[in-house]
């Protein structure tokens, strides 16, 4: 049930894009990235607004290079997406974030119990869909190589 409460938390009015992160949602992932590496240039891009990127072209599935221009630079946004994904931050945040949404609803941090469909089990049973694929189609031979003469005329 929406309450006056839950309205005014999701209401994203005040921000500049419906995809920008709110200052709550920024407090709950700013712990969850780290920081810059030790030595070399100071890190001189602002996280909060590469993050509004990342959310910005997963939201609307705009091309990289349709990135509004006051977002930081597309090659930036892009580079920061792909040394989360490879460093497994975004697998961090979205597990912890994962948990925190478990726990608030009252049920423990990890699932309990699963559920499997019957089209899981089946493929499951027969091992999966590569080795079905390969009983179930018959094996092509060319005509020259079976040896067999397909002209219809007699010599």
């Amino acid at each position: 049930m929406w309450k006056s409460e839950h309205r005014r938390a999701a209401d994203r009015k005040a921000l500049r894009y419906p995809s920008d992160l709110s200052d709550a949602e920024w407090a709950l992932i700013e712990p969850l990235i780290r920081p810059a590496k030790r030595g070399g240039r100071r890190r001189s891009v602002n996280v909060r607004e590469v993050l509004n990127g990342i959310f910005y072209v997963l939201s609307t599935g705009c091309q990289w290079s349709a990135l509004p221009k006051d977002l930081p630079p597309k090659s930036t946004v892009y580079d920061y997406l792909d040394l989360w994904r490879w460093d497994g931050t975004l697998e961090r945040i979205h597990h912890e974030l994962y948990v925190q949404c478990r726990e608030a609803a009252g049920r423990q941090a990890s699932p309990t119990a699963a559920i499997i469909d019957s089209q899981s089990a089946r493929a499951a049973q027969k091992g999966g869909p590569r080795s079905t694929r390969r009983a179930t189609t018959r094996a092509r031979r060319s005509p020259a190589a079976s040896g067999i003469s397909w002209s219809t005329r007699s010599a």
